[in-house]
């Protein structure tokens, strides 16, 4: 890190203490000294800050570190302080960029007991906390305790605010346990009835998350974990930007990945097809019925012919992006782009848009005893929230979910030499549930993707784009699979 900044314009002063303090047998610590701990943490931040799966500034140096809003919610040993932090960095054109993230910072003077290795970002060395261990505490089942007491309270800390759902009747002796699923964000578990997410990479503003969820929990619908509580913090001249949200655990459930994967590692045994499109079936009709809440819960809008034309035209322009970054793409750029023409052209009346999930694949579908839930309303977290917010076509989804069925059935090539056989019927295995997941779609009351061949393959083609920059840049080795979809629709129709 070639600067760090030492301005905290927005430091919460301090809070009264709890317990003794780490410096000092039997002292009692009157304050947590915000200002001078995160000071002293800032160079073990910096380091600390690019191991981490959520952290989008990998490969570009830190050259900044400014504390945005510091808020003590616990004092003594341990210690718990949240922290809002601007990193920035240099980008590939030279000037600077800036993103915010969430920490929860733990300060322990002693063992740290079953927190892992991997949390701590190393020892104080200064400051009014010298000596003890700095670590991140979404790993401390005590620490993050206290977060769930917060939130069943709807405690106020100055710019940070927790709040509840009416009649949500939170418990508040549950210890909470990190999820060990790799994710752009953190989650918490609290025994087997309630999961929080904390959001890393913050944006002014509502999460679609935390909005969508809402609605969503609001309308009735059982298809989502309901909403429980959620917190919040006001940043300088900014809309309160969403930190963290609580909703119902789904201990019984089953992830629609792993179920997916499961059926099509079968072909590698009996070589038979595995019956999962009944599953993709119901799954289809599932996310007819939250598009159906949605529309009814949220604003809709109809895109006129120009508006049509920009939805196409941004298209193209994402391809381009992707051609330069991925030369690979650039033969098949001609035919891509002539897709998105065709869309454009065959919607001269224009499309309807409403609030759509914006990142489904299986990953973000559990299957209950009760059927099949949808998780995760965030949208791509590459793009920003006023992009996340806006309405789209309601079968980008729909195409996001192809791609996921997809990905199954090229997970069960991967790794290995290429079997003609196996992966005849892997693709088999994929246009099987493709299909069985649009007919449950059109059966649940959403648009028959049939009947819109134009627009699906413009939109699978964007999101197969996506696919190709993303694992050109974190999984080389799984290019193959997005790259092997763009030649497929690039094929003329």
């Amino acid at each position: 890190m070639s600067e760090t900044s030492r301005s905290q314009p927005h430091l919460q002063g301090d809070a009264p203490a709890t317990a003794a303090g780490p410096r000092g047998t039997g002292a009692r610590r009157t304050t947590l000294g915000v200002s001078e701990l995160v000071q002293a943490a800032l160079p073990l931040i910096a380091a600390w800050l690019p191991t981490q799966r959520w952290y989008a500034g990998k490969g570009r140096p830190i050259t900044g570190l400014t504390p945005v809003v510091g808020t003590p919610l616990q004092v003594g040993d341990p210690a718990l302080l949240h922290l809002l932090l601007r990193v920035e960095h240099a980008t590939t054109a030279g000037a600077p960029h800036g993103d915010i993230y969430q920490l929860l910072l733990g300060i322990r003077s002693g063992g740290l007991g079953d927190i892992g290795p991997g949390a701590v970002l190393g020892r104080l060395s200064q400051g009014p906390y010298d000596g003890a261990t700095l670590y991140d505490a979404v790993h401390d089942p005590e620490l993050t305790g206290r977060l769930l007491e917060h939130l069943a309270t709807g405690d106020r800390f100055g710019a940070l605010s927790f709040r509840r759902t009416p009649g949500s009747g939170l418990p508040t002796n549950l210890l909470g346990r990190a999820s060990t699923a790799e994710q752009s964000n953190s989650s918490v578990i609290y025994g087997t009835s309630y999961i929080l997410k904390l959001f890393r990479r913050i944006h002014p503003g509502t999460n679609p998350d935390l909005e969508l969820s809402l609605a969503l929990s609001r309308a009735g619908s059982t298809r989502i974990p309901r909403v429980a509580a959620w917190f919040e913090s006001r940043m300088e001249r900014a809309e309160p930007a969403t930190l963290g949200l609580l909703q119902r655990y789904l201990p019984d459930a089953e992830d629609g990945w792993e179920l997916a994967l499961d059926q099509v590692g079968r072909l590698k045994g009996d070589r038979s097809p595995g019956n999962f499109a009944i599953e993709a079936h119901r799954l289809g009709r599932a996310t007819a019925e939250v598009h159906r809440v949605l529309a009814r819960s949220m604003p809709v809008a109809r895109l006129d012919r120009t508006q049509t034309g920009r939805l196409a035209g941004a298209m193209a322009d994402r391809l381009d992006s992707a051609v330069a970054a991925v030369p690979g793409l650039l033969r098949f750029r001609a035919a891509l782009r002539t897709a998105f023409q065709q869309l454009a052209d065959a919607h001269p009346d224009g499309l309807p848009v409403q609030r759509i999930h914006g990142d489904l694949h299986l990953g973000q579908a559990m299957r209950t005893p009760h059927g099949w839930v949808l998780l995760d309303f965030e949208g791509e977290p590459a793009k920003s929230v006023n992009e996340r917010r806006e309405p789209q076509p309601a079968l980008r989804d729909v195409a996001a979910m192809l791609r996921s069925f997809d990905y199954a059935a090229a997970h069960l090539l991967a790794g290995g030499p290429v079997d003609p056989e196996l992966a005849h019927l892997a693709a088999a295995w994929a246009q099987r549930n493709r299909t069985a997941y649009c007919a449950g779609y059109t059966a649940g009351g959403g648009a028959d993707p049939a009947a819109s061949p134009e627009l699906m393959r413009a939109l699978e083609i964007d999101k197969a784009v996506y696919e190709v920059v993303y694992e050109a840049r974190h999984r080389p080795s799984w290019l193959p699979i997005p790259l092997a979809a763009i030649s497929r629709l690039a094929l003329p129709v």
